[in-house]
C-alpha cells in the first residue's frame, strides 16, 4: 500500500488528473493548495535570502501556488497504471509540470 503524492505545478490540469483517477476506479484523493518553497521566497518580503533581481524576476513568472493531490492505493499494478496515465497525459508539455512520488503506508484505519 502506498501513497501517491502529486505535486502539480501546472493547475490547468487537474481536472484531467482528477479523470484519470475516477476512470481507474481510485476511490478517493485529497487536494491541497500548496506553495513550493522558491515561489514563498520570491513573493515575500524576505531580504535575508540574497536573490539576484533577474533570477527574482524569471522565478516570479513560474506558477507561484501549485496543487498537491495526495491518494492512498492498496495495488501496486494500479499505482503504476495511475502513473503512467499522468505521465502521458503531460509528457507533451515543454515546461516541467511538477512531480510525484510514493510513500508506504504501514496500516490504515478508517474513521467512524
Amino acid at each position: 500500500m502506498q501513497v501517491l503524492f502529486i505535486i502539480l505545478n501546472k493547475v490547468n490540469y487537474l481536472d484531467d488528473i482528477l479523470s484519470i483517477l475516477v476512470k481507474l476506479n481510485v476511490k478517493g484523493a485529497t487536494i491541497l493548495d500548496s506553495q513550493g518553497m522558491a515561489s514563498a521566497i520570491v513573493n515575500s518580503d524576505i531580504r535575508s535570502i540574497p536573490l539576484f533581481g533577474a533570477l527574482k524576476d524569471l522565478l516570479k513568472e513560474h506558477h507561484p501556488y501549485n496543487k498537491t493531490i495526495f491518494t492512498v492505493i492498496k495495488d501496486q499494478a494500479l499505482l503504476y497504471q495511475v502513473v503512467e496515465e499522468v505521465k502521458a497525459l503531460l509528457k507533451n508539455d515543454k515546461l516541467p509540470c511538477g512531480f510525484m512520488f510514493t510513500v508506504p503506508v504501514g496500516e490504515m484505519f478508517l474513521l467512524n
